[in-house]
């Protein structure tokens, strides 16, 4: 799970890094329609693998919140929408609710600081594909980040029981 993990991040980085490099404007892929008022739209723009069946990118989407030291998240679900005419996928996150919290009792001593609280739900792992760009509706407050995942070479054995 270690090099899942270190893959992960550094998947992260050079994916976070084409998604400035990208030269195509997501106009000339295909006509997605603007946001409208208080969303905003956030695309994602991957780079190519050698076999795309074994990557994944988990759409990490959140605000950064003021915390303490319980564990705390947001509700949501990505939809998967349909450009019509195209057959293109993209996506809306609709609403955001919380945040929620465990309720354990903070040491004294802890302070209070800012950390992206991710929103929980269905629909935020999706089919990687680099030919076309991730488009992700989400309301003006919401970022939106991105984790690419791999599937390990080794592939282990069931055995019977």
């Amino acid at each position: 799970m270690g090099s899942l993990t270190a893959y992960a991040a550094t998947g992260l980085m050079v994916a976070s890094l084409s998604t400035f490099a990208h030269a195509a404007k997501l106009e000339d892929v295909a006509p997605y329609p603007k946001a409208e008022a208080g969303f905003t739209r956030q695309v994602i723009h991957l780079p190519q693998q050698a076999d795309e069946d074994n990557f994944k990118v988990e759409i990490m989407a959140g605000k950064t919140l003021e915390v303490d030291c319980n564990r705390q998240h947001l509700g949501g679900s990505l939809q998967e929408k349909n450009l019509e005419g195209w057959g293109y996928p993209f996506y809306r996150l609709e609403k955001v609710s919380g945040p929620v919290s465990t309720l354990m009792a903070c040491p004294p001593e802890s302070k209070k600081k800012r950390a992206f609280v991710p929103v929980v739900g269905d629909g935020f792992l999706l089919r990687y594909n680099s030919k076309l760009p991730i488009v992700v509706y989400a309301p003006s407050d919401v970022e939106v980040r991105f984790r690419v995942w791999s599937a390990a070479d080794k592939v282990g054995v069931a055995l019977p029981e």
